[in-house]
């Protein structure tokens, strides 16, 4: 044996370590327009206890449902939406983001999606993140979501925020009756 660290024994609670420049909990800094709004809540593990040590990664389209990348070829405001963030959770867990509310993007095939945040959940004892949605409330756009539509019924509500006065509220169940729908990616 050689002694090198493999790809999979490098996750581990050292998301400080390269991560610290990416991380701010408001994406909205650097906008001039859109709607802000602020989503708070908790990644939760199988036995319902709090996870110390997760990082959030947020990717969401602005409100012209433009992504700040380059293969989105649509006008947008490059010089002022950054469009991604990491977000560490404190040891209970929590997390809390201000984010643009994003407007209805485009799937590859043409099919309209409703706005929605996409994230990726990293944690210690993950060999391999864990993708989700975040979906508002209340949204008729909901209705029609591609994407939306292929979770069943009686688990859509795992991927849709609901409001406690000004903020947004989604937690993250890893596993458990109340697990959140994650997507193979």
């Amino acid at each position: 044996m050689s002694g090198r660290t493999t790809p999979s024994q490098t996750v581990g609670p050292f998301f400080s370590i390269g991560f610290s420049w990416l991380g701010r909990p408001d994406l909205t800094e650097e906008s001039s327009s859109g709607n802000r709004v602020t989503i708070c809540g908790q990644v939760i593990d199988g036995a319902e206890q709090p996870v110390p040590d997760a990082v959030l990664e947020i990717w969401q389209a602005d409100a012209n449902g433009r992504y700040s990348h380059p293969e989105d070829a649509g006008e947008r405001s490059k010089a002022d939406f950054f469009g991604f963030d990491r977000v560490p959770v404190n040891r209970e867990g929590r997390f809390c983001f201000t984010a643009l509310k994003p407007g209805s993007s485009r799937l590859p095939d043409g099919a309209l999606q409703a706005p929605h945040l996409v994230l990726s959940i990293f944690m210690r004892g993950l060999l391999r993140r864990l993708v989700t949605r975040i979906y508002f409330p209340e949204d008729p756009a909901n209705e029609n979501d591609p994407v939306l539509a292929r979770v069943p019924e009686p688990r859509r509500h795992t991927l849709i925020a609901r409001p406690e006065g000004e903020t947004l509220v989604w937690d993250v169940h890893l596993q458990g009756d109340r697990e959140t729908v994650f997507f193979d990616c």
